[in-house]
């Protein structure tokens, strides 16, 4: 492929890119203004909206990256990189389906699980109305077993959720 080709490819993923931002924030301030909107969002569909929103975000970098993989050569460090990272966004996809499947085990009605990309940071939100010590602690030791992170890394918020 030649380079002209290559430029034209990553120019219209990169407009693509853009015009995805502008019309989600579009259609977000049309939703906020409806009535209730904001208050269904943080009550009933919380978890729903929460992974939509990080599988979006996702689906946008792994495109990213495979726009990378096209345009350059196998053994260049571009190439590398961008392999790289697109397999560790896959293995933390991984992670905290996993996570959050065990969550859900300890008699949760749903929880979502955020890994840090660039750090060991862990977010937990359980879809509880309260947290207890027993709890959290139960939750703390199967992310340490699963992610082998502190006790500092790791943060858990009870979200009180209707589903």
């Amino acid at each position: 492929m030649s380079k002209k080709k290559k430029i034209i490819i990553m120019s219209s993923l990169v407009f693509l890119l853009a015009l995805t931002a502008v019309l989600n924030v579009l259609l977000a301030n049309v939703g906020a203004t409806t009535p209730n909107s904001a208050a269904a969002v943080t009550t009933s569909n919380y978890f729903t909206t929460f992974r939509t929103e990080r599988s979006n975000t996702r689906s946008e970098e792994l495109l990213q990256y495979d726009s990378v993989i096209a345009l350059y050569d196998e053994q260049s460090d571009e190439y590398k990189n961008a392999v790289q990272q697109k397999l560790q966004i896959v293995e933390m996809m991984e992670k905290e389906l996993l996570l959050e499947t065990l969550i859900k085990s300890k008699g949760f009605s749903d929880a979502v699980v955020t890994i840090g990309k660039d750090s060991k940071n862990v977010n937990v939100f359980i879809n509880s109305n309260e947290l207890t010590y027993n709890t959290a602690m139960a939750i703390y030791s199967m992310i340490s077993d699963e992610l082998g992170v502190s006790s500092g890394d790791v943060i858990i918020l009870p979200v009180y959720s209707q589903i």
